[in-house]
């Protein structure tokens, strides 16, 4: 059965059906555009889509839908995912779980350390990842990147690796917020145990004010940077789902991007009044 999340998603990615006015009138109420995020955007010299979904108003608001429906690699998002695998199959035992450093060069410093499932997932250590890929194997991977029906991803003996960051694997800004909306409400097909460690592990800060909880990821292809933010934050006994996709504009400085993803982010929430 669908979720009403579910039903708008299926919806909003349909052929336009001139048929059926009722269904046209839901989706043109529930995505609303609004120019604001544009213009953060734009002052952040980033191209892409802020999409943030409302759940007690059940609406979605972007600056550009269109951008929001296309595939982009999952990236480091796919760390959320990568771990609820690593879990469920008992590759690791928990969030405390060590992943043991072989000595060798890594570009970030602060990877040349034993972590922790916890601290690899904040630092984003793409060599620990790939340790949990090959323990899981081809196909346990499939097995239950298909269970959890989780974007359209391409993985096979030779990407095993890496198909999150390169090659065909595509996710949209929509189906980020769909997985992201099953998880945070117990309908993926997993564990309680796991999503209790999960639900623990991924959150990024919480204060007075709100709980924020999620994963940026970061993929370069054909020359072309892209960015990933994606997660759900609680605020006023409200939820609120967001996956935010950009990419710099000519003269970016790149080195501001990892910060870019989240600072456009969290000013959106602002302009939505999410956030004050």
């Amino acid at each position: 059965m669908y979720t009403t999340l579910s039903l708008l998603l299926f919806l909003s990615c349909q052929p336009e059906v001139k048929t059926n006015e009722k269904i046209e009138d839901i989706l043109i109420s529930k995505e609303i555009v609004k120019t604001e995020i544009q213009t953060i955007l734009d002052s952040a010299n980033v191209l892409g889509s802020v999409l943030v979904y409302d759940f007690q108003k059940e609406s979605y608001y972007s600056n550009d839908f269109e951008w929001s429906k296309q595939g982009q690699l999952p990236a480091s998002t796919f760390k959320i995912t990568n771990s609820i695998i690593a879990i469920e199959t008992g590759v690791v035992k928990n969030d405390s779980t060590i992943f043991k450093w072989n000595g060798e060069k890594r570009r970030n410093k602060s990877l040349e350390q034993d972590l922790t499932l916890k601290e690899a997932f904040h630092y984003s250590c793409v060599p620990c990842y790939q340790e949990v890929a090959r323990a899981v194997g081809i196909k346990k991977m499939k097995e239950q990147i298909n269970l959890l029906n989780y974007g359209h991803i391409k993985v096979d003996s030779l990407t095993l690796e890496n198909f999150w960051l390169i090659g065909d694997s595509r996710i949209t800004q929509f189906e980020q917020i769909e997985f992201l909306s099953q998880f945070y409400e117990s309908n993926l097909s997993i564990s309680e145990r796991t999503e209790s460690i999960m639900k623990r592990m991924i959150v990024l800060e919480e204060n007075e004010a709100y709980k924020i909880s999620g994963k940026t990821g970061w993929s370069y292809t054909n020359g072309i940077d892209n960015g990933w933010f994606v997660g759900y934050i609680e605020v006023n006994q409200n939820i609120y789902y967001f996956a935010t996709n950009i990419t710099p504009r000519k003269g970016f400085d790149i080195n501001t991007f990892p910060a870019i993803r989240k600072n456009v982010t969290f000013e959106t929430f602002k302009a939505l009044n999410i956030l004050k």
